[in-house]
């Protein structure tokens, strides 16, 4: 393990990223918390190495995220996909865990604050994602808020995610956005996504069509100058592949009530809802929730070329 007084290269592109940085070519970042906390194995390499060709085929580069020994990976190979994918007690780390990690050599999976605030700093403009943390359910008892929202108010990124996670208070989510100043537009929907559902019923303010309409934003956000806030493209996963929403509401309420019995509070709820879910559903939340990640890999890629060329 590395000593804190040794000097850290905070920032290490694969070759492929640093050539497509280098040349202006489209990438799109991809967060491994999927890989390493998502998905069971060895189904979490192969979705990894899915997503990255899914990205390819778009006509991007992918840079999938993750600290390795200390060092923020921008871009990782066959090695270190697979030491995410398979090495044990690898971490779980937020932006906040970000100088901690370097400073003591340690390996983890990146989240959406991480992953943002790291292809931000790497020259990186667009990321694709599954659903977005947010404003906890109970939130006037217990403050809880994922990191998230205060790193996009402050990050210049194109997020493509099909909205927020449904476990959390998506009303009061989408409000927290428009206070910290977020754009947020439905990709081809009036309505902001539901994450594991096609939709939310919460209506959005913005609407776009095409990849090239995602890019004229990103334009319009560098050429109006201001807070360096992000721009969240709401993609929603096709109703054909959501959940069953009946079976979604009643399998999350048992879960709502699991956790209150069970005195399940802070870091611990979201996991703890989550893999409820996915027992509750015998495994159909998990595949909706992989079909959302396909989506907006598939966007984020057609963005990031739009972006790139200047269409």
């Amino acid at each position: 393990m590395r000593t804190i007084e040794q000097p850290v290269s905070m920032l290490r592109p694969s070759p492929e990223v640093a050539e497509a940085l280098e040349n202006g070519a489209p990438i799109v970042a991809l967060e491994s918390t999927i890989i390493s906390h998502g998905l069971p194995q060895p189904r979490n390499l192969e979705v990894a190495v899915e997503l990255e060709e899914i990205v390819r085929k778009a006509g991007a580069v992918p840079a999938t995220i993750a600290v390795l020994d200390g060092v923020a990976r921008i871009g990782l190979n066959k090695h270190e996909l697979k030491r995410v994918a398979g090495e044990s007690g690898l971490r779980k780390l937020g932006f906040r865990d970000l100088p901690a990690a370097a400073a003591l050599g340690v390996s983890g999976a990146t989240t959406v604050s991480a992953t943002s605030f790291l292809a931000a700093r790497a020259g990186i403009r667009i990321f694709a994602t599954g659903g977005l943390g947010g404003v906890h359910r109970e939130w006037a008892d217990t403050q809880d808020e994922s990191a998230d929202l205060d790193m996009l108010s402050r990050t210049r990124i194109t997020v493509v995610c099909a909205g927020v996670k449904s476990i959390l208070d998506v009303p009061a989510t989408l409000q927290r956005l428009e206070t910290r100043s977020v754009t947020v537009a439905g990709y081809r929907t009036d309505e902001f996504p539901g994450f594991y559902l096609h939709t939310s019923g919460e209506p959005i303010d913005w609407r776009i069509e095409t990849p090239a309409e995602a890019a004229g934003i990103m334009r319009a956000q560098d050429a109006l100058g201001g807070p360096e806030s992000a721009l969240i493209v709401a993609n929603p996963v096709p109703l054909e592949e959501q959940l069953d929403p009946a079976l979604h509401d009643r399998v999350l309420a048992a879960a709502l009530d699991a956790a209150e019995r069970e005195k399940i509070t802070g870091q611990a709820i979201t996991p703890f809802l989550l893999g409820y879910l996915v027992r509750g559903t015998d495994g159909a939340s998990l595949e909706a929730n992989l079909a959302a990640v396909r989506g907006n890999a598939r966007v984020a890629g057609q963005i990031a070329v739009s972006w790139s060329q200047g269409n």
